[in-house]
């Protein structure tokens, strides 16, 4: 339906409409509150299979929502507020089966393409009426007396337990994708917004490795994500490629309307250009900002219909600065994007940077009103 709008009445047929798609992956970019979360709980659903007593006899998809988050809750030990553990739902048909393959090895390799701190998942915990969980314990190494040390029972932070949540599902997405026997049962993999209370650094991080996972596996199992974020759609859409239809969900007096963006400019480029904008002026520039710079780059050849990225970057008609200028996008643009925290450019890169920027805004028009106004410091 390239570029055309479907409709329907409710997200229940949506959802069967995304099952019949003979596709790998699928995009899907909606506003919060337009029913994401819902559409993958009906998708999921649409997948199971009841006896006549209503008992799950079989199912098709795994799922990463909001749902899923609410497996894992913190036992914050009030009364002695030293052992706080996050506590993990050991009954969820997500959970079954994995804690005889190693997850702790699985998981950690993962966070630490985001993070530093360790944990350790106790499989026999019970709490103080005799509830059974999995139980983790996160570990921190800090200055102690001016020594290191491991600390145990941290409270991370929210984006740090979002993380690691998110880095639980991978481990289990990538047994599903390598077919393990225990996940064989897995036709679609649906992930809904994993990226709330994280930095833009840790979004393209996490978008750039999602999109590699899914991008790598054989086929056998197929992919649906969405999300509210135009970065971490735009990330994820650029590492799986064309293949991939890129659908816009939207909502009005009840009624569900899909329209496929993959051929049209997708609508949140002001948005970063304005923090590109902000980032120039600042001169807070770090290496992440090349794929703002990049997507832009791109989606504006789209529009104007020219073969690449290369050919929006004008300058005054000079090829070796033409070359210069791509092999810079080309080469700042890949890599892993995050580590433990952003890296800042280099004083050399920043002044490529800007000038690539200043090109682009003075050949391709947009708003002023809408972008902050430059600093006068006589710099580009």
């Amino acid at each position: 339906m390239s570029g055309a709008l479907n409709t329907y009445a409710n997200l229940n047929a949506l959802a069967t409409y995304l099952r019949s798609l003979d596709k790998k992956y699928v995009m899907l970019f909606a506003y919060n509150g337009t029913g994401k979360t819902r559409l993958s709980m009906d998708f999921r659903q649409a997948g199971k299979q009841v006896d006549a007593d209503g008992n799950v006899t079989a199912r098709d998809t795994l799922y990463f929502n909001a749902f899923t988050e609410d497996l894992f809750s913190w036992d914050n030990d009030l009364d002695g507020d030293t052992h706080r553990r996050l506590l993990i739902n050991k009954n969820s048909e997500f959970i079954a089966g994995v804690r005889a393959l190693d997850m702790d090895n699985k998981i950690r390799p993962l966070i630490h393409r985001y993070s530093n701190f360790n944990f350790l998942i106790d499989y026999e915990y019970k709490d103080k009426e005799d509830n059974e969980f999995w139980a983790v314990n996160f570990i921190r190494e800090e200055l102690v007396n001016g020594t290191p040390q491991n600390v145990e029972f941290v409270k991370i932070s929210r984006g740090e337990e979002n993380l690691f949540i998110w880095c639980f599902f991978l481990a289990v997405a990538q047994l599903a994708i390598d077919r393990h026997q225990n996940y064989d049962w897995v036709k679609y993999i649906y992930v809904d917004d994993p990226v709330s209370s994280l930095d833009d650094n840790n979004t393209i991080a996490i978008a750039h490795h999602l999109g590699s996972i899914l991008k790598a596996g054989n086929g056998d199992v197929k992919s649906i994500v969405s999300t509210h974020h135009a970065l971490f759609f735009n990330v994820v859409c650029n590492e799986l490629g064309k293949n991939a239809p890129r659908l816009f969900l939207s909502k009005s007096d009840g009624v569900y309307t899909l329209k496929d963006t993959t051929d049209s400019p997708f609508f949140f480029h002001v948005t970063m250009i304005q923090d590109l904008q902000k980032a120039v002026n600042s001169n807070n520039i770090y290496t992440f900002h090349f794929y703002y710079l990049r997507t832009i780059l791109e989606k504006a050849a789209n529009f104007h219909g020219f073969n690449g990225f290369s050919d929006c970057l004008i300058v005054d008609d000079d090829e070796e600065d033409k070359k210069l200028f791509t092999r810079m996008v080309n080469n700042l643009n890949h890599g892993g994007y995050s580590m433990f925290e952003p890296k800042e450019m280099g004083e050399e890169n920043k002044k490529y940077f800007k000038q690539i920027f200043k090109n682009f805004l003075l050949n391709y028009k947009f708003n002023e009103d809408l972008l902050e106004k430059p600093i006068a410091t006589g710099t580009v």
